[in-house]
């Protein structure tokens, strides 16, 4: 076991996991958070993917130890159902999801985007969700969602 510290969502939490305990188990058993999820533990659909110093990572193929001291950022930590952060309201107007368990790995891709470029080509945004899944077939609402939270910035 070690005694690791993370900033998560703004806030510094410490707890005491073995070093190679994915991340996502750390955010979600640990921290208590819902979002990332579980998908396929591999680092290939997105569900689990959270921002680690402003970069997407899948949380469930990175220990700990690799993001402790670091500031990691979860969809919990974007907005509340009361406020929604303009990316996330973008992508409930857009009514991008169906089932929603790969919501996750989009919107915080798509807010490493934003914060990277303010005002993404479309072949900026199909780079960004390289490697996600949506089994559901959203695509097409999900590239719409982002640009209309890059036309809310203008505004």
């Amino acid at each position: 076991m070690a005694h690791l510290s993370f900033k998560i969502n703004g806030k510094t939490r410490s707890f005491d996991v073995e070093p190679d305990c994915p991340l996502l188990y750390v955010l979600r058993d640990n921290a208590g958070l819902n979002n990332p999820r579980f998908g396929c533990g591999l680092g290939q659909c997105g569900a689990c993917t959270v921002l680690v110093n402003q970069t997407p990572v899948r949380s469930c193929t990175l220990p700990a130890s690799r993001a402790a001291g670091k500031e990691i950022m979860t969809l919990e930590g974007l907005g509340t159902p009361e406020h929604p952060h303009p990316l996330q309201a973008a992508f409930l107007e857009e009514q991008t999801f169906q089932c929603g368990y790969c919501l996750n790995g989009w919107v915080m891709a798509a807010k490493a985007l934003l914060d990277k470029h303010p005002h993404p080509s479309d072949e900026e945004i199909r780079g960004a969700f390289e490697g996600l899944v949506c089994r559901c077939g959203s695509h097409v609402q999900i590239a719409a969602a982002v640009k209309r939270a890059a036309e809310m910035r203008r505004a």
